[in-house]
């Protein structure tokens, strides 16, 4: 494995190409210089002293990952400097042809300028054509992103496979300056005769080449659209409408929170499939692939998002974000576009053979882990024991006793926990691959992640040898008593009130829509000091054994085939040491565990999409469409791959709460980012599903010639659930915009 600069030597990397910009390539003149010819070849010295033109020619010290922070800040900083086109003739030098050395010194001296194209690897049929001839090429090449100031430009042929370098003083070379989107920067290039020289490439290789040019240009665009997203944040929070801040309205709070979560998806997405490229992994190009199925069109979007949220002000050419809009457009219509990327990420979901989607490499801990958790379940939860299970009806699937005694005698639902509260002490990676496994074997639910983590932050020792070893056998579920009829994503609002008489608390009110009402205790938040201000300073937190005199429970079911309960509690009388916490310490006791689970809620939901997923493609591939294989349908395919993509986010999303959490519990504006993208992801998939393989799909559960037991369609039904619990998305984003952006209240 090649030894590459770390995380701090990357981000050391993005300061200093920012600042370098910033001093030499301001704002202000950004627009009249990328026109300038002086100014440009004095920037592309000054960067060339930095460095920069060297990129990508010695692997050991970077690859991609830089490639695309320097096009990210090149993005930011509307600049048309060839840093690309730099990189990609150091890659092609990489692969073992050092072809002219004196070209290669003069571009790492700044003296030589390129430009390339990739003509019949664009994916654009408009893009142009071209002959090779006994040295020489000829035709139209359109579309080609600097070559006004291009000293020479490299071009791809597809027979012979191979680059040809074209000096671009050379005779039979004509450049005529096209205007995209309203501004300079692409020329139209005639060659008639032009000699060339040839630098063979495996088609391969080349094909590669042209992929990492899409993966470096999507970086591009990734910048231009996050600088004009952060300037739309500042303007939100300072422009005045009906006497206070834009930022303050929940529609433009939703809309930038939206940004922000397409932002994030593009980010963790591409950088992922650099870091892939980087390490040689062999999965990198569906990682490249899925990338730009996603953010070519989630980049177009907050692009106009952006322009939304600026309104009128954002129509000025002096002002900043129409650069940005154009960057943006014209770095993701290129190369194909999204139709180009998904037709790819298609193309390799059908050409692989049983599981659709690539496994994460979950580190040598995760890996091996997955490994034992698949083997445990491959011997406890499979034959006629997981059959008689699957056998009933949803709602009596959703815990299993048996089940949970068996797990607990593992250890495994305190895998996280630390040592001395009786846990394993593993990574939240080892704890993905656990999540994962469980859910491939559609295994029932186990443990009581949210109370546990409550009482390993607020518990009495007593409250922590009482309660934690019954969790960890799998012995104890507990359920959690939040909402009320008039309190259910505003829970400060709660009035179910606890009293303290003598040694006992007396618990007096309503819970609805409790759906763990069957467990052995409840997690209750109770009102203990109704005159509190704010509200939620008087509330205060409970564990509630389920058998105590006065609780009545009256189960409803619900639309998705399992049940909860409205739940009563008249004068309930519960032990002092009931209280969990401070008295009016609940808030945060219940905030804290919340966040903890939120962190996980998104995880566990793309987890859930994913088996889906390949369910749904293993029906594909056995189904027909107008008597031809389904799989083959233009259509059909374009949708499989987008759901990929966006399972990819949401993927990388999850990765990136667990690695945040190994610092302590994930930010909650994070989790609420996984949390919302996840939950609707399921709802799009669930409609998916059912569109793609038609009513079959939506046969339920012991209907006959359902498909996969009703999963399809009891997974779009249970989807409405999970943009609601833990808090509704509506709430989730306005927390994004309010704690991730910090627009005002």
């Amino acid at each position: 494995m090649r030894l590459l600069p770390t995380g701090e030597e990357r981000a050391l990397l993005r300061e200093s190409v920012r600042g370098f910009l910033a001093a030499h390539w301001p704002v202000a003149d950004a627009v009249r210089n990328t026109v300038d010819a002086a100014a440009l070849g004095a920037l592309w010295r000054g960067l060339a002293a930095q460095g920069l033109t060297e990129l990508g020619s010695n692997p050991e010290e970077g690859g991609l990952r830089e490639i695309c922070i320097v096009m990210e800040e090149l993005g930011r900083a509307a600049c048309p400097a060839p840093v690309l086109a730099a990189a990609l003739c150091n890659l092609v030098r990489t692969v073992g042809d050092d072809g002219d050395a004196g070209l290669f010194t003069a571009l790492q001296a700044g003296r030589m300028r390129p430009a390339f194209w990739f003509g019949a690897l664009d994916g654009d049929a408009s893009a142009g054509a071209l002959r090779w001839d006994a040295g020489r090429v000829s035709g139209t090449l359109r579309f080609v992103d600097g070559a006004a100031n291009a000293t020479h430009l490299l071009i791809a042929l597809d027979a012979p496979s191979a680059l040809a370098v074209v000096d671009c003083a050379a005779s039979g070379v004509a450049m005529t300056a096209t205007r995209a989107l309203g501004a300079d920067g692409q020329s139209e290039v005639t060659l008639d005769a032009a000699l060339a020289r040839l630098i063979a490439l495996p088609p391969q290789r080349l094909a590669g080449l042209a992929l990492v040019a899409r993966l470096a240009r999507l970086a591009r665009a990734h910048g231009a659209a996050r600088r004009a997203f952060e300037m739309a944040v500042d303007y939100a929070k300072e422009r005045q409408q009906f006497g206070k801040p834009i930022g303050s309205f929940q529609a433009v709070q939703h809309k930038l929170a939206n940004c922000l979560i397409a932002l994030e998806g593009v980010r963790l997405t591409l950088h992922h499939a650099a870091a892939q490229h980087d390490l040689e992994a062999p999965g990198w190009r569906y990682f490249a692939s899925t990338a730009l199925a996603f953010g070519t069109g989630a980049l177009r979007r907050v692009s106009l998002e952006t322009h939304h949220a600026f309104g009128a002000i954002g129509y000025a050419e002096e002002h900043e974000a129409p650069r940005h809009f154009r960057r943006t457009h014209l770095d993701t219509l290129g190369g194909g576009g999204v139709r180009a990327a998904r037709a790819e990420v298609a193309e390799q979901i059908f050409a692989r053979a049983g599981a659709a989607l690539p496994r994460f490499d979950l580190g040598a801990a995760g890996n091996a882990f997955r490994d034992e958790v698949r083997a445990w379940l491959a011997a406890n939860w499979s034959g006629a024991r997981k059959a008689a299970f699957d056998a009933q009806p949803f709602g009596q699937r959703e815990f299993d006793p048996s089940f949970a005694r068996d797990i607990g005698s593992t250890g495994w639902i305190g895998l996280t926990w630390p040592g001395e509260s009786g846990g394993q002490a593993r990574s939240p990676l080892e704890q993905i691959a656990f999540i994962e496994e469980m859910e491939r074997a559609e295994a029932p639910r186990i443990g009581a992640s949210i109370q546990s983590t409550a009482l390993m932050l607020f518990g009495t020792p007593a409250q922590r040898t009482r309660y934690l070893p019954e969790i960890l056998a799998g012995e104890a579920m507990h359920g959690m008593g939040y909402s009320e009829p008039d309190a259910g994503s505003d829970l400060a609002s709660l009035r179910t009130s606890a009293v303290r008489d003598g040694d006992e608390w007396v618990i007096n009110g309503q819970k609805i829509w409790t759906t763990t009402y069957w467990g052995k205790y409840m997690f209750l938040a109770a009102r203990t000091d109704a005159a509190a201000k704010p509200a939620h300073a008087g509330i205060s937190m409970f564990i509630v054994p389920m058998d105590t005199p006065g609780i009545s429970v009256k189960p409803s079911a619900t639309m998705y085939d399992g049940t909860f309960a409205n739940i009563f509690y008249d004068k309930v009388r519960v032990p002092a040491d009931a209280l969990l916490g401070q008295e009016n310490g609940g808030w945060k006791v219940l905030t804290s565990a919340l966040a903890t689970e939120r962190g996980l809620v998104g995880g566990g939901i793309v987890i859930k999409v994913a088996h889906a997923f390949e369910l749904l493609c293993a029906e594909i591939r056995a189904a027909t469409l107008d008597g031809k294989p389904m799989q083959d349908d233009a259509l059909v395919r374009d949708r499989v791959a987008l759901l990929a993509a966006e399972i990819e986010v949401g993927r990388q999303l999850m990765l990136c709460c667990a690695e945040l959490a190994k610092d302590g519990p994930t930010p909650p504006e994070y989790g609420a980012i996984s949390k919302v993208f996840s939950g609707e992801l399921m709802e799009r998939f669930g409609e998916a599903a059912l569109e793609l393989l038609g009513l079959r799909a939506a046969l339920s559960q012991g209907a006959s010639g359902n498909l996969a037991n009703g999963k399809f369609e009891q997974g779009l039904r249970h989807s409405l659930m999970w943009v609601i619990s833990i808090g509704t998305n509506e709430i989730q984003r306005s927390l994004i915009a309010q704690r991730g952006l910090g627009l005002p209240r």
